[in-house]
């Protein structure tokens, strides 16, 4: 199984969740910067009524099961790719690509792929 689904899927959950709570939150912040450093505070309080609250916690914490879904995914899929080195890597960009040239059409030819695994 490859990672890139639950984590796509997670993200997209925790941002629903993350902006559903924030959508109907009514609520204060202060934030006040001096001198010295230590005096600086950031105050936020969110207060979000309602059934959303219940929506956004739920939507926040099935991201959250699929993001670490996700990373134990690709820690799996990388101690796999260590053990079995026979096999090629994936490219990031593309899980298959075509031949830049026809090879029916020009027997004698040999593709790009082919001619890495000569040399």
């Amino acid at each position: 199984m490859r990672p890139d689904r639950p984590l796509i899927g997670g993200v997209l959950s925790l941002a629903a969740g993350v902006a559903a709570i924030l959508a109907y939150c009514h609520g204060t912040t202060a934030f006040s910067a001096g001198y010295p450093f230590s005096a600086c505070q950031l105050h936020i309080d969110l207060i979000t009524t309602g059934p959303v609250v219940l929506g956004g916690a739920v939507l926040i914490a099935g991201g959250l099961l699929l993001m670490v879904w996700a990373l134990l995914v690709a820690i799996v899929s990388q101690i796999m790719c260590v053990f079995h080195r026979d096999h090629e890597m994936e490219s990031i960009v593309g899980r298959s690509r075509a031949a830049y040239i026809d090879t029916e059409n020009y027997p004698e030819s040999f593709t790009l792929t082919e001619h890495k695994r000569e040399t």
